[in-house]
């Protein structure tokens, strides 16, 4: 889809416009030094003026951050009867190896260094799976330190000679309270829609649109903003080749659909070049025709475009909706799907799996929102049946 040139391209507009910036990359297989065709490696390395660059190294992030907190887990797991082996592959928690990764951020940021921090992400699902990781960990610490640490420390002398429990020591009780701050500072900084947005790299495909429009109703579940979408690739009006009039045609259909799906988001499109979008002259190049005279820095969209509240037995699907009267607004479900209509004008929503499936129990609009309201125990109970 173009997301790391996309990012790369960002980032060296950024820096020539005189920010200090710093791009990396948190894909497990990193492409970011390819593009700007430099060696990049775990610490910022100079590209250009003004623009350093960076690929965490996965082994590196998770010694720094989990080493002792994991080396109890595999004890325990193996005083429970797990063999060593087993408990050491399983003693990392799903999610851990992004959202650690991803610590990189409060670094920089706390730095001061740079004015500018991209972060070129790993696919879709992975990065998907980063948004949860707060809550996952916070479940994984109450399970595995069920008493505080200083009730640990009364009962350590007395429990451990009788049952060889391995029970956590001080200091690995505070790595862990020191990680978990950490992930909660790096969701708190993702979520201030005054210093960070999300932006979405897509093509004008079907399949590629699906994800995106699922990636966004997440990212607005999480409660992370999203001020702009990049659609790449985009066939130019010049070519005039009978070959390309099919694709030009598809992509015409499919950019209206894009519209459709994800406004009021701006939508900047970026064409299908001569040439490999490699090294600093491409990048430049995607770079001045992507934003313009527009500072790349800059967030192109303050608000919301969806929210998801959870009451008790419901969930609302919250759509501001501004300058419409309630007349003109019509609700159709199909499966994971929800087109809102207002007069001429339609949105293409993708539900989450947590709203998939759930009948609507109704809608109301007011102070210019369409709230929409899905019944959580009706699913619950047809599961069961």
């Amino acid at each position: 889809m173009g997301k790391t040139s996309v990012a790369a391209a960002t980032a060296l507009r950024c820096a020539e416009l005189g920010y200090k910036t710093i791009i990396l990359s948190t894909d497990a297989a990193h492409s970011l030094g390819d593009s700007f065709e430099v060696k990049l490696g775990n610490e910022p390395e100079p590209i250009a003026s003004n623009l350093w660059g960076q690929e965490t190294e996965m082994s590196r992030t998770l010694e720094r951050h989990w080493t002792r907190i994991q080396e109890w887990f595999k004890a325990l797991l193996a005083w429970r009867g797990i063999e060593e082996i087993v408990a050491e592959e399983i003693a990392i928690l799903p999610g851990m190896e992004e959202g650690a990764n991803l610590l990189y951020i409060v670094d920089h940021y706390d730095g001061g260094k740079y004015d500018v921090i991209v972060v070129d992400c790993a696919p879709t699902a992975d990065t998907l799976r980063f948004l949860s990781f707060p809550e996952i960990l916070r479940w994984w610490m109450e399970k595995m330190f069920p008493i505080g640490r200083t009730a640990a420390g009364l009962a350590r002398p007395f429990i451990k000679p009788l049952l060889n429990v391995p029970l956590p020591e001080d200091e690995v009780f505070r790595a862990a309270e020191d990680l978990f701050e950490e992930l909660y500072r790096i969701r708190t900084l993702l979520t201030n829609a005054e210093v960070t947005s999300v932006r979405l790299v897509l093509n004008p495909e079907k399949m590629v649109i699906k994800e995106a429009q699922r990636a966004f109703t997440y990212l607005n579940l999480y409660g992370y903003p999203t001020d702009l979408v990049v659609c790449n690739r985009m066939i130019p009006e010049g070519v005039t080749d009978e070959h390309f009039e099919f694709w030009k045609e598809s992509q015409a259909k499919y950019h209206k659909l894009i519209e459709e799906s994800f406004a009021p988001l701006p939508i900047l499109d970026v064409p299908l070049f001569d040439q490999e979008v490699t090294g600093i002259s491409m990048l430049r190049r995607m770079g001045e025709v992507l934003f313009g005279e527009e500072d790349p820095s800059r967030i192109f969209f303050h608000g919301r475009p969806r929210e998801i509240e959870k009451a008790d037995g419901y969930y609302e699907l919250i759509i501001p909706l501004p300058f419409v009267e309630k007349a003109e607004i019509s609700l159709t479900q199909n499966g994971d799907e929800l087109l809102v209509q207002v007069g001429r004008y339609k949105r293409n929503l993708v539900l989450p799996r947590t709203l998939a499936g759930l009948p609507i129990e109704g809608a109301r609009f007011e102070d210019g929102r369409l709230r929409i309201r899905f019944r959580e125990e009706l699913k619950s109970k047809s599961s069961k049946g």
